[in-house]
């Protein structure tokens, strides 16, 4: 029937009447986009032949149809036909008429971008491309053939360069002739043709191509057009090859210098090109181009400012009172000229700076003392998209500081914060001549800079506010302001005031709120929302707390008032604005209520409903909670706000979200329920107390701890509250006791919620009507196994143990010693009978000796002791547990008592350590002092055990001295330094990893004795035993995460040796001989995988001193082709890259694609057991999580491996299924 139709069509296609052959032509087009469409052998070649001839109708519409007919043709017909038409294009193209020309071009391109398969590829390649080249060399053909074959043989080569490996050569001497054209069209088409081939072409042609180019460039009498195109060829090319251009640069960078500096004064073109490509290497190459740098940054600085046009005699203006008259004459003093085009070059070295900036790290300081000062000048420049570029070249310099000093501190005067820090006076003053101006584009790139200044460095502007106001002001007054300006100055404002402290704003408060009011009324929702949040932080500089500061705020009361009333009332708005002004008004309540008594009953009962509106009900339940917290201060001041005309209201509504699916919702109800039941509990009946326990009982689950937590905090609250009714003690007893007994024999218990669940334990013993005996009966017997669940988890019982603990202290000394009692009775019974509940008796014991000092028990030690020779264990270690919390109870008695143990109890030892752990742990976190002849005791003791042959004992060994180190610093460092140095490798290693666990987050005393040692503890990372070089990496990797500060200065040093570590050392990998079979053993692994991970740590804290290029290839490419536990860290490190550091990764892309290539594409074993399944499973996951990564940098698609990884990806359903649920995480 089709093919009926067909014939049908075929005979009207060739009709006379030209709109026969357009209907026609229509309806073909229609028949081959069919999904049913198949063709014959002889329709395929009548159809073939119909459409070619179709495209040189005389009427355009049929010919432009007949185009449309090549794409879906090309899939429907067979490989030869293909081929066939492609030929016949060709043809046309080279020695038709000039009239079929264009539309043969764009059919041959039409046909090209349709073809999918890489035989036919090959094919349509070998027939078409012979004939291209003779297009573009041969001498007859006119500039427009040879144009349009470069532009078509651009899209084979970008399409198909990778198969057409045979013909690189020719095709490279074809198109390199043409860079010597006469006709400027031609030598441009050719560079991007060059450009295409390139990425596919071997390092031998590559080289051949560059040379070429380069020693055209170094033939003196060179035509100035010539040594343009060849410059554009060199930046080209280094765009399309990315770090494989590296070896090159030697060669090219010295010549694109030279011409830069040595070009005739009107050739502005020469000098941007070479700096485009300058930009281009420090981008793609940054290896190789490190020591062309400084260079290239003098270079770029010169010609920021290059304008041999303009001479700019306008004095600096001194005097900041006489901008006013100045505005006028600045604008009328304008230069123009359209001849004029040096700002180009201007722009092209502002971005070659940025590319400096972005992908040099470590020349931060260096580009602070020299490029920092040159850009502010800059920011005057009068081409505005060039003022453009040198902002955005600044904001990628505060950036870079911003991400390269996370967390420092910015004391060292050389560090960048602090650089930055002195260039603030400079950067306020010109940036305030840029508000001055007329442009709104520039005032908009002014406030842009303003506000990655202040996130940088939050506290630096606030010498300067004064100087600032007129610029906002004036933002925000003018009439010709856009949008776009106002939200810019907007958001400054904003930051500012969150940034910086509230006395600095007092004197402008005036001259602030006015033009901010008058936004909130604006037309344009995103500028109101964004007025609104300003209004927020204004509300707290006005007034910062109840006092007032001496700074009269009643007069602006009103005024913020009524500016957001306004907007609260008004239904007809967007969301966004509806949630900026409840949030708004939960401020203004809370600050300013004694100065609102009259209008808190208009706006009160709006935020009820708002409340109880779908949409705005979370804003309006985080208000109350900002507003109630802010209430729970001022209810114990005079200043309690009556809520009462809506209190009621409002904590039914409440009560009625805990029942909602919203988690966010939830969670703001319970935190502001508790803030109003501190506040006002005596406005609230009991009866609204229960409703609350019992809703929130069903919170109270380990499957959300922090909602959990919240929810014991809440039935705290309620329980603490004097007033409470016996019937909320009853409620909370009969509701809420099943499930904490539930939830403390969670596994997952811990944190907040584990605190919270012990504070309700302990309220509960206060309650009416609930006994102790009953509350530590049930605990205790929570830890029975069941015959449904089994066992209870290790984790859930110490759980159990610490809210006994808490519970036994609460009910008093009596009941605390009888319950000590009955606990160590069951110890004394045989242990084979009830292990369990021996197991629970130590933890308790230990909790409640942690908290209360049980030496008044004769002998409890040792019957503690009396465990440590049970056959499970368990017991043993949590008798271990239990002895060592016991002593903090009361060091005098028992620590010496353990001291003695470990010396003559050999067997015991281990256990002994984990007790003597315990108490030293738990001193330096209460930081208690130990007596000096326990120090010393304890201090020998340690070091005699640090060469025993059990790992266990030296890790326990090396966390009691880090841990001792940060009580007695300066007598234990000079003794773990002298044993750097031991013959022992063990005790070299447990030394380094005593070091490791002393440096903790916060601030100790410890920090500046280490500080003075560290190189000689971390120096053995060159160790020759690899355990000792594991410890220092590993010590490493704390310092960098805990006081990046103190290792700065010795990472130049370290991560070679660090990097080196990642390498796979073949004399690290043995072969065990299992008999039947031989394993291979890599004792290597744990140590590469511990260096990977640190590298990952010093990328967050360290980042201006790890240079990138120098890590990627070859440390990071060897990881990722290494085992599975160094992969992972790998694909880590490599999103971080893509992120931080994304031109250093962009450079060597295409040589990563093949081990991840290789990692998603890896199939387990056909007997490969689950555990092996599920491993290999995170593995691909964690490899396509890196390669999202790769693929959100700008410019990746310059990789054509990457592109295809891509595509394999896309093409492949499971891996696009795992990889688009990654991209959405």
């Amino acid at each position: 029937m089709a093919n009926l139709q067909m014939t049908g069509i075929l005979e009207k296609i060739t009709g006379k009447d030209k709109d026969f052959r357009y209907m026609a032509t229509s309806d073909l087009l229609t028949e081959l986009n069919k999904e049913t469409f198949k063709a014959d052998a002889d329709l395929e070649v009548k159809l073939s032949n119909i459409v070619v001839q179709q495209l040189d109708d005389v009427a355009g519409d049929v010919s432009g149809l007949a185009v449309k007919c090549l794409a879906p043709l090309v899939k429907k017909i067979s490989e030869p036909r293909v081929v066939e038409m492609t030929d016949k294009l060709c043809q046309k193209l080279l020695n038709g008429k000039d009239k079929h020309r264009d539309i043969a071009s764009i059919a041959l391109k039409t046909i090209i971008a349709e073809v999918s398969t890489p035989t036919l590829a090959q094919s349509i390649h070998a027939s078409a491309t012979q004939q291209l080249i003779k297009g573009i060399t041969d001498q007859n053909m006119t500039t427009e053939i040879k144009c349009e074959s470069l532009d078509i043989l651009c899209d084979v080569l970008h399409k198909f360069g990778s198969l057409m490996a045979n013909d690189h050569e020719q095709l490279l001497n074809a198109l390199l002739s043409q860079l010597s054209s006469n006709q400027a069209s031609v030598r441009k088409k050719t560079v991007s043709c060059i450009a295409s081939l390139a990425s596919s072409l071997s390092d031998d042609l590559l080289a051949k191509a560059t040379v070429q180019v380069v020693r055209t460039l170094s033939t003196k009498g060179t035509k100035p057009e010539m040594i343009r195109t060849n410059i554009q060829m060199i930046g080209a090319l280094s765009r399309a090859v990315g770090y494989r251009f590296g070896p090159h640069l030697g060669d090219t960078v010295p010549v694109l210098i030279s011409y830069c500096t040595s070009a005739s004064e009107n050739d502005e073109e020469l000098r941007e090109y070479s700096l485009q490509a300058l930009e281009s290497f420090l981008l793609r190459c940054p290896r190789d181009i490190s020591s062309y740098c400084y260079q290239i940054l003098h270079l770029t600085l010169d010609y920021l400012s290059y304008d041999p046009n303009f001479t700019d005699n306008m004095e600096e203006d001194t005097d900041d009172e006489t901008h006013e008259e100045e505005e006028e004459d600045e604008s009328a003093n304008e230069y123009t000229d359209d001849e004029d085009i040096s700002w180009k070059v201007r722009r092209a070295a502002a971005k070659c700076l940025a590319a400096s900036i972005v992908s040099r790290p470590e020349m931060l300081s260096k580009l602070y003392e020299e490029a920092c000062p040159k850009l502010i000048d800059r920011f005057k420049e009068r081409e505005e998209n060039v003022k453009m570029d040198v902002f955005n070249t600044f904001i990628e310099l505060l950036r870079q500081t911003g991400n390269v000093t996370k967390g420092q501190i910015d004391t060292n005067e050389l560090s960048p914060r602090w650089l930055l820090k002195q260039e603030v006076p400079k950067i306020v003053k010109s940036i305030n001549r840029q508000l001055r101006e007329k442009s709104i584009k520039t005032k908009v790139g002014a406030f842009s800079v303003l506000r990655e200044l202040v996130v940088v460095l939050p506290d630096c502007l606030a010498d300067h506010i004064g100087s600032l106001i007129p610029g906002i002001e004036k933002a925000l007054n003018d009439k010709s302001s856009t949008s776009n300006l106002k939200i810019e100055a907007l958001v400054f404002t904003r930051l500012v005031l969150s940034s910086h402290s509230p006395p600095v704003f007092h004197p402008y408060i005036k001259a602030l709120c006015t033009p901010v009011l008058s936004a909130v009324g604006e037309r344009y929702y995103k500028v109101t929302a964004e007025a609104l949040r300003v209004c927020g932080e204004l509300v707290r500089v006005v007034r910062p707390n109840i006092e007032g500061l001496g700074f009269d705020f009643k007069p602006y009361v009103l005024p913020l008032y009524n500016a957001i009333m306004s907007r609260l009332t008004n239904q007809d708005q967007d969301q966004e604005v509806k949630e900026c002004a409840i949030s708004c008004m939960g401020l203004v309540i809370s600050t300013f209520g004694d100065n609102l008594t009259a209008e808190l009953s208009a706006c009160l009962p709006v935020l009820v409903d708002r409340m109880g509106n779908e949409i705005t009900r979370l804003t309006a339940v985080k208000v109350g909670q900002s507003e109630h917290n802010a209430f729970a201060v001022i209810a114990t001041s005079p200043l309690k706000i009556d809520l009462s005309c809506v209190l009621e209201h409002v904590i039914v509504e409440l009560t009625a979200f805990l029942r909602k699916a919203n988690r966010a919702l939830r969670q703001a109800t319970l935190g502001t329920l508790n803030s109003l039941i501190v506040a006002y509990g005596d406005k609230i009946g009991a009866s609204a107390y229960e409703v609350i326990i019992v809703e929130l009982s069903a919170l109270i689950s380990d499957s959300d701890l922090y909602m959990t937590a919240l929810a014991l905090d809440l039935c705290y609250t309620l329980m603490a509250d004097k007033r409470s009714s016996s019937n909320v003690g009853l409620a909370v007893r009969n509701k809420v006791l099943p499930q904490a007994l539930a939830l403390v024999k969670s596994p997952l218990l811990q944190g907040q919620a584990l605190v919270s669940l012990q504070s309700f334990f302990a309220a509960l013993v206060y309650s009416a009507n609930t006994s102790f005996d009953a509350l530590l009966d049930s605990l205790l017997s929570s830890a029975k196994p069941s015959p449904q669940s089994g066992g209870v988890a290790k984790q859930a019982l110490y759980s159990i143990a610490q809210c006994v603990a808490v519970l036994c202290l609460a009910a008093g000394d009596q009941k605390c010693s009888s319950t000590v009692k009955m606990l160590t009775d069951i110890l004394k019974e045989d242990s084979s009978t009830n292990s369990a509940k021996q197991h629970l008796s130590l933890l308790c014991l230990g909790e409640i000796g942690r908290r209360k000092d049980l030496s008044s028990h004769a002998h409890i030690e040792t019957i503690i002791i009396e465990s440590f020779q049970s056959p499970f264990e368990e017991i043993k270690s949590a008798a271990s547990y239990a002895l060592g919390n016991i002593a903090v109870g009361n060091l005098s008695k028992f620590l010496p008592f353990i001291l003695d143990q470990i010396d003559n109890q050999q067997k015991k030892q281990y256990l002994l350590l984990h007790s003597l752990k315990e108490v030293i742990v738990r001193q330096s976190v209460d930081k208690a002092e130990f007596q000096e002849s326990s120090v010393e005791t304890i201090l020998e003791l340690l070091f005699n055990h640090c060469e025993s042959e059990e790992e266990g004992v030296r890790n326990v060994v090396a966390e009691c001295l880090g841990k001792i180190a940060l009580i007695e610093p300066a007598k234990i460092v000079p003794a773990l330094k002298v044993r750097t140095t031991s013959p022992a490798a063990f005790t070299r290693a447990t030394v380094v990893i005593a070091v490791k666990y002393s440096i903790v987050e916060r601030p100790e005393k410890i920090d500046e004795v280490i500080y003075r040692e560290i190189s000689s503890f971390l120096m053995l990372i060159k160790d020759n035993d690899r355990h000792v070089r594991r410890a220092a990496v590993l010590a490493l990797s704390t310092f960098a995460h805990n006081k990046p500060n103190l290792i700065k200065g010795l990472l130049p040093e370290l991560l070679p040796l660090l990097y080196d570590q990642t390498i796979v050392k073949k004399e690290l990998i043995r072969t065990v001989d299992l008999g039947p079979f031989k394993h291979t053993v890599d004792d290597g692994l744990e140590l590469r995988k511990a260096a990977f991970e640190c590298v990952d740590t010093l990328l967050e804290s360290c980042l201006d001193q790890v240079n990138p290029s120098s890590f990627i290839v070859p440390y990071l490419k060897s990881g990722l082709d290494d085992h599975y536990d160094v992969k992972m860290p790998c694909h880590l490190i490599l999103s971080k890259l893509a992120d931080k550091c994304q031109s250093a990764v962009l450079a060597v892309l295409d040589s990563l694609v093949d081990p991840l290539q290789k990692t998603i594409n890896f199939k387990p074993k056909q007997d490969a057991v689950k555990q092996e399944v599920d491993r290999n499973e995170d593995m691909i996951r964690s490899a396509l999580r890196a390669i999202a990564s790769l693929n959100r940098i700008s410019g990746g698609d310059c990789s054509l491996k990457f592109k295809n990884l891509m595509n394999e990806i896309s093409k492949n359903s499971t891996l696009w299924e795992k990889y688009h649920s990654i991209r959405n995480e």
